[in-house]
């Protein structure tokens, strides 16, 4: 019987370890990429910009 609990140690400690590493507190909010829309120089072309 105790060549069976280390193993299952080993699996429940890894087990553990891919819950603690798969956990995040980062909401959509946090990112400072703004995803949702295009930047001002996208849909242009190139070396014909606005006039700035």
């Amino acid at each position: 019987m105790n060549s069976l609990k280390k193993p299952v140690f080993a699996l429940l400690l890894l087990a553990f370890g891919a819950l603690l590493g798969g956990c995040t507190s980062k909401t959509e909010k946090d990112s400072s990429i703004p995803w949702s829309r295009p930047a001002d120089w996208e849909g242009q072309i190139p070396g014909m910009g606005g006039g700035r």
